[in-house]
């Protein structure tokens, strides 16, 4: 198990939609003992064993996998009475945030990142993926976080999943483009743009608008090629 300084488990840095899910799979029922033949048909395997690991950090299961009072009371609780149940969950397991003079209401990205730094030895990567799941947890319970930390946390996330997305997409339409520039690959009795055309890929509606604009891009300069070969033809 990954661990902080000393033996101190990591704080959660799990998707916060899974731990969402998982309490939401809880009203169905509570097993006696939370184990891999519960939760593995449900998760994967590093998935469940993050999320397995937050919840124990969170006092939810004792170290067993035993479910705990706190969260059969968070299970249970709905409206307001879920808000506080999260919010005692929050400020006892997250402590460090909430005392001393550091203020969750204005402090910046920087400040959150070194007092989560400064408690246990993160990673860059794992400190931003902790981070993200104590927003979600911290707005779900009803806590007022700075909106210098909020922006940042989303713009970040934003940032690095639509430069992912452009980058695979540009490696796609990339490979795609220089099919024929091969010419002994391509038949001669078939024409290298027809070919080039049939090979580039379908613009698709759930793309990021940034990826939509490449695509865009890309295919006006195929267009044009096309064009112009035709002309010299």
């Amino acid at each position: 198990m990954v661990t902080g300084k000393g033996n101190r488990r990591l704080p959660p840095y799990v998707s916060y939609r899974t731990f969402r899910n998982f309490i939401d799979g809880l009203q169905q029922g509570m097993p006696a003992r939370i184990d891999r033949s519960y939760w593995g048909d449900k998760f994967s395997g590093s998935t469940g064993t993050q999320l397995m690991a937050g919840v124990r950090f969170l006092g939810l299961t004792d170290n067993q996998n035993v479910p705990t009072t706190r969260l059969r009371q968070l299970v249970s609780a709905k409206g307001p009475q879920k808000s506080e149940a999260l919010r005692q969950v929050t400020t006892e397991s997250f402590s460090f945030l909430f005392q001393g003079s550091f203020d969750c209401q204005t402090a910046t990205y920087s400040q959150l990142e070194e007092a989560f730094r400064g408690t246990y030895q993160l990673t860059g990567d794992v400190t931003r993926k902790c981070i993200k799941f104590f927003i979600g947890l911290a707005n779900d319970a009803g806590i007022p976080l700075s909106p210098f930390v909020t922006k940042k946390s989303k713009g970040a996330y934003t940032s690095a999943g639509t430069k992912k997305a452009i980058k695979r997409e540009a490696i796609r339409t990339s490979r795609n483009l220089s099919v024929a520039q091969t010419t002994t690959e391509v038949p001669n009795r078939i024409p290298w743009d027809e070919i080039l055309m049939t090979k580039f890929p379908s613009l698709d509606p759930t793309w990021p608008d940034e990826v939509k604009i490449k695509w865009f891009e890309a295919f006006d300069e195929l267009l044009r090629r096309v064009f112009l070969s035709s002309r010299e033809k």
